[in-house]
């Protein structure tokens, strides 16, 4: 239980540094399929929210 307290508190550093991935690839499939505002929001807040976690997760384990 404590990993995972350690883990989420590393992730909110860790959000400066995941946002930027997220707007990008939310640009790359708004150009390249066509898709919506809110699919594109829905996309990069996933994005950020999957990298920050596993970004924090990486840097807890080695």
């Amino acid at each position: 239980m404590q990993d995972l307290v350690i883990i989420l508190v590393m992730t909110l550093p860790m959000l400066l540094f995941s946002v930027y991935p997220g707007l990008k690839l939310g640009d790359y499939l708004e150009k390249k399929y066509a898709i919506d505002e809110s699919t594109k929001r829905k996309v990069i807040i996933s994005t950020t929210i999957t990298f920050t976690l596993t970004l924090s997760s990486l840097l807890y384990y080695l």
